[in-house]
């Protein structure tokens, strides 16, 4: 599907497995990382059938570098409508704690600023 046939009011999600496999769906801006995982476990590619999961609640989603927590939404992103957006999606249990790599970084470096050098854009 390409951005053309997105309609409007939905955002199409490319999502990428670590395998590199993708598969395209479409959301609306009010729908959250868990409803996604939830609508992708209960309709998982036929594509996905050697990676498929025991269970929704632990697939997460990345977006930008971060894991998305379940209950932050497409809008509150900031997802265009009508577009399509690339997430990563992977099979975890567990969480990272939150600002754990930037807490890390700033105790090695010695500065609180947001960015350092290691940043990396995926």
């Amino acid at each position: 599907m390409s951005s053309k046939n997105v309609p409007a009011d939905q955002i199409n999600l490319r999502l990428i497995l670590v395998s590199g496999k993708t598969k395209e769906f479409l959301f609306s801006p009010s729908e959250s990382a868990g409803d996604i995982a939830q609508y992708v476990f209960d309709n998982w590619p036929h594509e996905w059938a050697d990676e498929g999961v025991s269970k929704a609640e632990i697939l997460r989603l990345i977006y930008q570098g971060r894991f998305l927590h379940g209950n932050v939404t497409l809008g509150a992103l900031g997802l265009p409508t009508g577009k399509t957006c690339v997430m990563h999606l992977v099979p975890r249990e567990n969480l990272p704690e939150p600002n754990s790599q930037d807490q890390r970084q700033k105790s090695k470096s010695g500065t609180t600023s947001c960015c350092s050098a290691s940043c990396s854009i995926l």
